[in-house]
């Protein structure tokens, strides 16, 4: 039998900030969008701020009703990356099958660990709460399962800090009672209508007819049911094996509108910019390059290209611009931009570039390195700080 663990950092956000800012300490801190943007709503939030009532996706005037000292700070995604790997350096301490989810989740196979390590998987799960809290200041909440639903509704059962077990020969009885909503692939739209047929809870759903789920959910609704049942359980894929990403990509709500093709192409160097340290991060490169632009009357306009490989922020910017030219007339008032890189490919750290390509690169490493320890706000392209940008990242 399999014993799975799933390690959900407390917070992550908010508590990154805490422990990294001493002057945080103690207070209602929440990471959001600008108050003066049109996406200005709460992303994160810690433990003092959540008993105000604050909730993560509200808006922050309403946030700040129930807790006006809250505190409120822009994101810094690459200090959460950063922290993010150093996290999965500890779970690699007991297994080679780490599986990430987002930047604050990670699944753990550490049924091969068991009789080396002669630790139980509960064990194991207060271990690493206990290293995570030492080494890094915050918390993390860890389900121990036979399988990986299981084990992330264990993880959400009991927060912060703490390791919930859902053992296989119990976890109808536990899990059965819990509402149908606390299964990750649920959401408000389902839960609406399983809630219309009187189905409420996990076990409702697992009871139902498979011909109404899948009805309702196709096959996705099947698979569900199939885990839930305990029939149909997932492994955990080996860390140093995970596929990479299909695409890179960043987009962004501008302040207000725009339209001149200046505006355009210092939204389109923000994006780029943010692309660029990723690919540099995780030693890819593109063939493909793709823009949406987003009229203010809500028409989309998407054109791609393939091209040479790149991955220099100059060679991504200057393909993006480059494609916006070739289809776009400046004509029409812009609400939100996206750029987009895929066909990418892991690029050999042996590989020959041209000198001058190896020193742009070297310079998009140093200014990630900056930003990492600063924040993204403290190193930026000159043309980019502009009243019409919009400085939150989105990626995909």
């Amino acid at each position: 039998m399999k014993v799975i663990l799933h390690s959900d950092v407390n917070n992550f956000f908010a508590s990154v900030e805490c422990v990294t800012r001493e002057e945080l300490k103690d207070k209602p801190v929440a990471v959001t969008g600008n108050p003066e943007k049109r996406n200005g709503v709460i992303l994160a939030k810690n433990d003092i701020a959540k008993k105000f009532g604050v909730k993560t996706g509200e808006v922050i005037w309403q946030a700040k009703q129930k807790c006006p000292l809250l505190i409120c700070l822009p994101p810094h995604y690459n200090l959460y990356e950063k922290i993010s790997k150093e996290l999965h350096d500890i779970y690699l301490d007991y297994t080679d099958f780490v599986e990430p989810l987002g930047l604050d989740e990670c699944f753990l196979d550490v049924t091969n660990s068991l009789k080396y390590l002669k630790m139980t998987g509960e064990e194991i799960a207060n271990e690493i709460r206990t290293r995570v809290k030492k080494e890094f200041g915050f918390t993390v909440s860890v389900g121990v399962s036979f399988s990986k639903i299981f084990a992330k509704l264990a993880s959400d059962m009991k927060k912060p800090d703490a390791t919930t077990v859902i053992p296989k020969e119990k976890f109808k009885e536990i899990t059965y009672k819990l509402p149908l909503n606390s299964i990750v692939g649920i959401g408000g739209k389902l839960e609406k209508k399983f809630e219309n047929m009187n189905i409420l809870t996990i076990g409702d759903f697992v009871n139902l007819d498979e011909s109404i789920i899948k009805a309702i959910m196709g096959k996705t609704g099947l698979e569900l049911q199939a885990k839930l049942k305990g029939e149909l359980v997932e492994p955990v894929a080996c860390y140093y094996n995970l596929a990479p990403p299909k695409s890179i990509g960043n987009g962004t709500t501008t302040l207000r509108d725009i339209e001149r093709r200046e505006e355009v192409e210092k939204t389109v160097a923000l994006l780029c910019e943010k692309i660029a340290m990723r690919m540099t991060r995780g030693k890819f490169e593109a063939r493909t390059i793709a823009v949406t632009i987003k009229t203010n009357e809500f028409e989309k306009f998407r054109h791609a290209k393939t091209i040479s490989p790149i991955k220099s922020y100059e060679k991504i910017f200057e393909s993006a611009m480059e494609l916006v030219d070739s289809f776009w007339n400046y004509d029409k008032k812009i609400r939100a931009i996206r750029v987009r890189v895929s066909s990418l490919n892991k690029v050999e750290e042996y590989r020959q570039l041209s000198m001058f390509d190896d020193e742009k690169i070297k310079l998009t490493e140093c200014v990630e390195e900056i930003k990492a320890k600063y924040g993204e706000d403290k190193i930026f392209i000159a043309s980019t700080k502009n009243d019409f940008l919009n400085y939150d990242k989105f990626n995909s």
